[in-house]
């Protein structure tokens, strides 16, 4: 299946495991562009940490206002059903998205056509595409590989444009689920990757090579 074929969700989530989930963003590509945007804050389950704040910048008080992630079973389910999910070092994302809910229902496995699995995988994961497809890089962070190949201003432009006030930065989760999405986007525009596919990117987003072999026979079209 082509990329642009089916709507790819590029997830990312503030907090910790003693806070749980206290922020979500989710960017949904389809057709190769920013379809929908969605965030908000979560009730955290434990205490938020003077470190936590210092990272993303989030206040207790405030997050306790509303609902905690666990209101989000729909949401995220849904969203699995109908595209794969990305994300950043999606090893993280699968933790916090486990750490609620175990598995979702049934839903396609989008590496094996007709398969279904109970899984919140298989994932698209751009660190560790852009560590394949970009080996000798000095380094692989989100930050890092934006300003490596020139992403920041358009960064910023969709960050003014989606982000809530004063979460249009890094650390924040619907920025950083646009970064980790316009990284996607830049991979598919480059010239030799026009035709990628669904399952190319879920194969060259496993971390070793005997992974990826175990994930897929297939070439890159």
């Amino acid at each position: 299946m082509h990329w642009k074929d089916c709507p790819i969700h590029v997830v990312d989530f503030e907090g910790s495991r003693s806070s749980g989930v206290v922020e979500f963003g989710v960017v949904t590509l389809w057709d190769g562009d920013i379809a929908s945007c969605a965030t908000r804050l979560c009730r955290p389950r434990g205490e938020i940490t003077p470190q936590e704040r210092a990272q993303h910048g989030i206040v207790e008080d405030e997050a306790r206002l509303f609902e905690p992630f666990a209101a989000e079973w729909e949401r995220f389910t849904g969203m699995r059903a109908k595209g794969p999910l990305a994300a950043h070092h999606a090893m993280v994302e699968n933790g916090f998205l486990k750490a609620q809910w175990a598995y979702p229902p049934a839903s396609p496995d989008f590496l094996h056509e007709g398969a279904e699995i109970a899984d919140w995988g298989p994932w698209i994961d751009t660190r560790q595409l852009y560590a394949q497809v970009y080996p000798d890089l000095g380094g692989y962070g989100l930050s890092e590989l934006v300003a490596t190949f020139e992403l920041q201003d358009r960064l910023n432009a969709e960050g003014d444009r989606h982000c809530p006030q004063r979460r249009g930065k890094y650390h924040c989760a619907l920025y950083d689920a646009l970064a980790s999405a316009l990284l996607l986007e830049r991979l598919g525009e480059q010239e030799g990757f026009e035709n990628m596919s669904i399952e190319w990117l879920i194969t060259h987003s496993q971390a070793s090579a005997s992974k990826r072999e175990a994930a897929s026979q297939g070439g890159l079209f």
